[in-house]
């Protein structure tokens, strides 16, 4: 259980973030529990949710009909598509720096999973040093054992392609002084924390465990789910193909010491060699030009990276983006 918070004093205009795709029957709900955490701890905030090409729409007398004590507003940012979690949160992200560059965010899920409740000791910690962004860590997850080891398998994969581990979601606090930095990274486009890392924009985290879902059933099948850690990975493209290229090189050296070796023991020494070292050499030959042939696909890969034109979500998100709703008129802070 997430320890009280106390009193928190925030330093600059609060906009809470959440993409949201069909999940409008359990955002009221979320919302109330978000103006409970809030209210004690001092703060206010105003609710920026990105509804991503939702094929429900909100319910917008449920949410002028109530009353909050820390919601200062409701808006929907209607976007033109399904663009996915990780660029309707680029788009946000985007968004609230061109119209609200005074306001620190928070980013978070609707669905539940990310705790209402642990908003304000992001925000505290975010205080504490304006600089960093600050990620709920997860120290814990609700899903079932499949899952849980299906995602330690990811994160291992990770390691091995990136050589940085990963436990970081969505849910985070970002600083209105690190906002211009990280609106301008293509890879935001893709993966939101994975672009944070691959910046190298100094981070900070405090453990926070996932909740059970409001309501309803999640919109990720596996699907969705191998196609979002392919993107945490593809952040790191540049890093994945030069250690692809070392590992190749790796194998060149190693079939042409093989190769030598042989050679070297059937004319230079009186020693037997097996009938099957022909066979051998043979291999490791094909291995030699298997490994020469993927170092060169690496190469041009890497060169061509260097010089691709990447989307821009500060640039290029207003093309996504059909209108904004304001759900609950609450006065702006």
């Amino acid at each position: 259980m997430d320890a009280p918070v106390p009193h928190v004093r925030a330093i600059s205009p609060l906009i809470v973030l959440m993409p949201v795709y069909n999940d409008w029957d359990v955002v009221p709900a979320l919302v109330q529990q978000l103006d409970e955490a809030l209210s004690p701890a001092g703060l206010a905030a105003e609710i920026v949710a990105v509804d991503d090409g939702s094929t429900v729409l909100p319910e917008a007398a449920s949410f002028a009909k109530a009353s909050y004590r820390a919601i200062a507003s409701i808006s929907v940012l209607r976007l033109g598509r399904n663009m996915g979690h990780q660029r309707a949160i680029a788009v946000g992200l985007a968004h609230i720096h061109t119209q609200r560059p005074d306001a620190d965010v928070v980013v978070m899920d609707a669905d539940g999973e990310d705790a209402p409740a642990v908003v304000p000791r992001l925000v505290a910690a975010g205080a504490r040093d304006p600089s960093r962004v600050v990620f709920a860590a997860r120290a814990g997850r609700s899903e079932g054992p499949a899952f849980r080891a299906l995602y330690r398998l990811y994160q291992l994969t990770h390691r091995l392609l990136t050589g940085t581990w990963t436990s970081l979601g969505n849910f985070s606090f970002v600083p209105r002084a690190a906002l211009p930095r990280l609106v301008m990274l293509s890879e935001l486009w893709n993966h939101y924390p994975g672009a944070v890392l691959k910046a190298r924009m100094p981070i900070s985290t405090i453990p926070a465990d996932r909740s059970p879902r409001l309501g309803g059933h999640s919109q990720m099948n596996l699907v969705s789910l191998i196609l979002h850690g392919l993107s945490a990975i593809s952040v790191h493209g540049d890093v994945i193909g030069v250690r692809a290229l070392i590992a190749s090189l790796v194998a060149v050296a190693l079939s042409v010491v093989g190769i030598v070796v042989v050679v070297a023991i059937r004319l230079a020494t009186d020693l037997a060699i097996p009938g099957w070292a022909s066979f051998l050499v043979a291999v490791l030959a094909a291995i030699l030009l298997q490994a020469l042939s993927l170092s060169l696909v690496f190469v041009f890969v890497i060169l061509n990276s260097r010089n691709y034109f990447s989307a821009i979500p500060r640039r290029d998100y207003r093309e996504y983006v059909i209108g904004e709703d304001l759900l609950y008129p609450g006065l702006r802070g």
